[in-house]
């Protein structure tokens, strides 16, 4: 899931944002964004610009969270719906578990899933403040197998 590079929206007019610097980080966000540049529904979007504090489990430092996409959805009543969305591996959305004995694998992906997990609190945290949803897509909700 390495797959990065710049995507240049079909409807600029669309994007909140500098639609010349939307930058995608796998290949999945690059098919969210094919999907919300073009989808009739969708009213505008951006990708990673703004941010939610949160305190990682880690250090207990306050951090600074850039989630992939904010997107403003028109519903079927003429209103709209503002939606935070992570798109994230299933993998890195569960809790690990331990096979035999701790690994260093095993560790990195405990360190993985708490900063995702804190990120992800104050993320719902902040959406609830405003009447926004916060929603994470894994492969599932994306339709890739």
């Amino acid at each position: 899931m390495s797959y990065k590079g710049y995507f240049k929206p079909k409807n600029p007019a669309k994007y909140k944002g500098d639609p010349t610097k939307v930058i995608y980080r796998s290949s999945w966000e690059l098919k969210l964004m094919l999907h919300l540049d073009t989808h009739p529904e969708i009213i505008e979007w951006s990708s990673e610009e703004f941010f939610i504090p949160y305190r990682s489990p880690l250090d207990n430092k306050m951090h600074r969270y850039f989630p992939d996409f904010k997107v403003k959805k028109m519903l079927p009543n003429n209103q709209s719906e503002t939606i935070v969305i992570e798109v994230k591996p299933r993998s890195q959305s569960i809790p690990p578990t331990m096979k035999s004995k701790p690994t260093k694998r095993y560790l990195r992906e405990v360190m993985t899933y708490g900063i995702n997990e804190a990120k992800w609190k104050a993320a719902n945290e902040y959406c609830k403040d405003r009447k926004w949803k916060f929603m994470v897509m894994t492969e599932k909700e994306l339709g890739i197998k």
